[in-house]
């Protein structure tokens, strides 16, 4: 498995994410309090809510549009038994570069 450099720790303010295009598809990337990546398709797939936009704690992220909560390390729907979304590899380069792992884990 190879990583992708996809953009900088430094454009994710702490404790939020962004979304980056990585091979056609969109991936949110979230930058913890404890300086930790984590990496999930953006997409929610209840009904195409923009998953880096959700409230995130250590734990999960909140979909902004219907709530739907999703775990940052599985990427497991936990508020019910709705679909997942992909989680990736993530971490941080000594630069500072974000390096993604391309496969769902």
């Amino acid at each position: 498995m190879s990583d992708a450099a996809i953009g900088r720790v430094d454009e994710i303010p702490v404790g939020e994410g962004r979304a980056f295009a990585v091979d056609g598809e969109q991936i949110a990337v979230y930058r913890m309090r404890d300086g930790t990546l984590r990496a999930l398709g953006a997409v929610c797939p209840h009904r195409g809510g923009p998953l880096a936009d959700g409230l995130t704690d250590d734990e999960s992220v909140v979909c902004p549009l219907h709530g739907r909560t999703y775990d940052l390390i599985s990427g497991a729907e936990t508020t019910g038994s709705g679909p997942g979304v992909c989680s990736h590899a993530v971490r941080a380069d000594d630069d500072g570069s974000i390096l993604m792992g391309l496969e769902c884990r």
